[in-house]
This record gives C-alpha cells, sequence and structure tokens, in this order.
C-alpha cells in the first residue's frame, strides 16, 4: 500500500500538469479513499465529509469522484460499489483488483498484455472498448494465514 502523503503529492503534481483544478474538497476525498484500508462506499465518505464540512451533500462527493476517476486517481470497485485509490496514477493502462472478500483489501495490477488481448479481440468483433473493469474476489495471504491457523 502506497503512503497517503505520497498519492496526493502524485495527484498534486498530475493535475498541476493537466491543468485541472485539485480543489480542497477533492484533495480530501482522495486522502480519505487513499487512507482507508479498503474500498469506501460513496455515502461513507459523506458521513466522514459531513463531519468536516457540514455543507456537504451527495452531489459534492460525486464530482469529487467523478473528477477523481476522470485523472486516474481512483477506482470505483463494481462488485462493491466502493472507491479505492490508485496506487500509481501515471500508468495509463488498464487494471485489474485483487478484493480480498474477508477483510477487503484491495491490491491493483497492470497485465497490459490481458489489456491490450481483451482489446484487440473485442476489436475482432466488432466492439469499441469504453472501459473495462476486471475484478478478482478471494482471500489475501494474511486471511488464508488466519483461516489456516483456526
Amino acid at each position: 500500500m502506497t503512503d497517503s502523503s505520497v498519492l496526493l503529492a502524485q495527484a498534486e503534481r498530475q493535475c498541476q500538469r493537466r491543468g485541472v483544478r485539485f480543489t480542497p474538497i477533492r484533495r480530501r476525498v482522495l486522502e480519505m479513499i487513499a487512507t482507508a484500508s479498503g474500498g469506501l462506499k460513496a455515502y461513507d465518505l459523506l458521513d466522514r465529509l459531513a463531519v468536516e464540512h457540514a455543507a456537504a451533500r451527495p452531489p459534492t462527493v460525486y464530482r469529487a469522484l467523478d473528477f477523481l476517476i476522470e485523472q486516474g486517481l481512483v477506482h470505483r470497485i463494481e462488485s462493491l460499489n466502493a472507491y479505492v485509490a490508485c496506487p500509481c496514477p501515471e500508468h495509463a493502462h488498464g487494471f485489474q483488483l485483487l478484493i480480498c472478500r474477508h477483510c477487503g483489501r484491495v491490491e491493483e495490477l497492470h497485465l497490459d498484455d490481458v489489456d491490450a488481448q481483451l482489446i484487440t479481440r473485442a476489436r475482432e468483433l466488432g466492439f469499441r472498448v469504453e472501459r473495462q473493469t476486471i475484478e478478482l474476489l478471494g482471500s489475501c495471504d494474511v486471511c488464508l494465514g488466519a483461516a489456516a491457523q483456526t
């Protein structure tokens, strides 16, 4: 897991390079996601944000999430309807997520050959991929070790 301060610094640099605003709310939402042990749902983010910003409403969080996803700083975990920070936002290719069904830990993979094979095969079938989500649900090494000890 990447240190949240490193992720925030990367995000700030990336937004500056792209000429987009990394507002305090966007920064705080990313920080909350980056410091979570697993994915966070939008309403969990809203509850946490409302403690600091009484005016925070669902659109506030969803706009921040949309921005962070668009900038490649956060990924949406489709199967959990939750969000996780991208540990390497400079990586412009596809990604795959390993999700532990016990503790919620999420690891990101970058198997570019898998991404390329899927896109190539889709093209062969006359299909243009706009977005892909590959999620592998299972058990992490920590949870497997804990289960083996019981």
